[in-house]
This record gives structure tokens, sequence and C-alpha cells, in this order.
């Protein structure tokens, strides 16, 4: 009944930031996704229609921004030469990456390292995972955003290929 009564509305709106009524739709498409999943834990204090308003300004600003960033990434690669060019296969350039997210994995303090590893390597949820290191779910929330942190830190110069590599990884 949510996505029928305010899925076209919201394209509408997220085309309005995006320009593109596909990248709209997607947007819209996957903010509807990410609210499916997270169902169990949000917590709406304001209507339901100000809160996907929201949602989907959010992911809207935040789907401007990664194409900003690959955009920036496109342009410094073209200014600068190809910093990677001597990696002549995109499996040399995951293996360095593999390494480097070995190396700030390990950077991370131990609880930190096993609630990102639980999560992101073995796609548990954040509540399997308080009840498996029997913590709470609180605690789960506050030590990944603490490693994701630390990642991004750590990651930091990489991570545009990162997003080249997804993104090479995502289209068909």
């Amino acid at each position: 009944m949510m996505f029928t009564t305010y899925y076209k509305p919201l394209c509408r709106y997220a085309s309005t930031f995006v320009g593109n009524p596909e990248d709209a739709e997607e947007v819209v498409q996957a903010a509807f996704i990410g609210i499916w999943e997270k169902r169990q834990h949000i917590d709406i204090t304001t209507s339901v229609k100000a809160y996907l308003y929201r949602a989907i300004r959010n992911a809207c600003l935040n789907e401007i921004k990664h194409q900003k960033v690959k955009q920036l990434y496109a342009d410094h690669e073209l200014k600068s030469g190809e910093k990677y060019a001597e990696a002549t296969d995109q499996g040399t350039l995951r293996g360095e990456l593999e390494e480097k997210i070995k190396t700030a994995l390990l950077a991370l303090p131990e609880q930190c390292r096993i609630i990102f590893q639980l999560s992101r390597f073995e796609e548990l949820k954040y509540q399997e995972i308080a009840d498996q290191l029997n913590l709470s779910v609180k605690t789960v929330e506050n030590q990944m955003g603490k490693a994701l942190k630390i990642m991004r830190e750590q990651l930091r110069d990489y991570l545009p290929l990162i997003a080249i590599l997804m993104n090479g990884l995502l289209e068909p």
C-alpha cells in the first residue's frame, strides 16, 4: 500500500535532484528496499510521508555525492596519468586492494573487527551478532560505526578505486 501510494510522487521528487527519471526510479526503488530490510529497526517519529520524502532526499544526495566521486576520480586519472596503469588487469588491482583491506582490518580493535567481519563477510544482522556475542544491538551498532570510520580512514586513498571496481562488478 505504501509503495503504490508514494512511488510515483517520490520518483518525481527524486527526479528534481538527480535530473534523470531512470536514475530517480533506481534511487526510489533502492530506498524502498532499504526501508523494507530495516523495517524492524525503523522508528518513524513523523508522518510516513515526511519520513519517505526525507529518505528519498538523503538517498538522492548520496547518489549525487557518489556520482561526483566517480567523476572526480575519472578527472584525476585523466590529468595525472593513470596511477594504476601498471596493473595490467583488474585481478592485480583486486589483489592489491584485498591486501589493503586485510591491513585495514588488522588495524581495527578486536571487538570491532569481529563485529565488522560478522556483518560484512558473514552477512549477519545486528541482532544476530548481538545474540552471538552476547551484546546489546546498540553496542553492535556503535562498534560497526567505529569500524566503518576506521576502515574509511585506512582506505581513504583507495575509495575511488573501490567505487570503480564495484561499479565494474555491478554492470552487466
